[in-house]
């Protein structure tokens, strides 16, 4: 029994910290490592070479390779990363117009069947009833919002 025994209280708070303050770095190191690849793979401007020179430099020299990158290119590196997050955003913009522009066309049926309940609960006039009628057979605005634009009174 000469090995000697370390207990919780044997390793100082001062050493607790510098190990976790350690451990971030090198998480933090491997995270800017992984976006200059990533960053040198989805470069439309360097050509092929380019991309093989800049990656063999990363790698075989790691923290000499992200340096002189980040000192060369981190600029446009930044520009590159807005760019794909706008372009990420404009995309899910668009998904996002189509699917609801998609759920939104409602069949005639369904708008006739929706005034013919609101003339019923008394919320529009026959008149008026007649009016979004015309209005969503002919193709114009959706009765929905005709009849919204129709009905002035709020007490109805």
């Amino acid at each position: 029994m000469d090995t000697q025994t370390f207990l919780a209280y044997d390793y100082p708070l001062l050493s607790a910290f510098w190990t976790m303050l350690w451990f971030f770095l090198w998480i933090m190191w491997f995270v800017l490592l992984f976006r200059v690849i990533g960053d040198i793979l989805r470069d439309d401007t360097l050509g092929g070479w380019g991309k093989a020179g800049w990656l063999v430099f990363v790698i075989v020299l790691p923290f000499v390779g992200v340096l002189v990158y980040v000192i060369a290119r981190g600029k446009d590196m930044g520009r590159r990363e807005v760019a794909q997050a706008r372009a990420q955003q404009e995309a899910a913009d668009s998904y996002i117009r189509r699917t609801a522009a998609a759920g939104r066309s409602d069949s005639s049926v369904d708008e006739l069947a929706r005034l013919s309940d609101m003339r019923a609960r008394g919320d529009i006039t026959d008149e008026e009833f007649v009016r979004a009628k015309e209005l969503l057979l002919s193709g114009g605005v959706p009765a929905g919002r005709a009849t919204s634009s129709i009905t002035t009174d709020p007490g109805r």
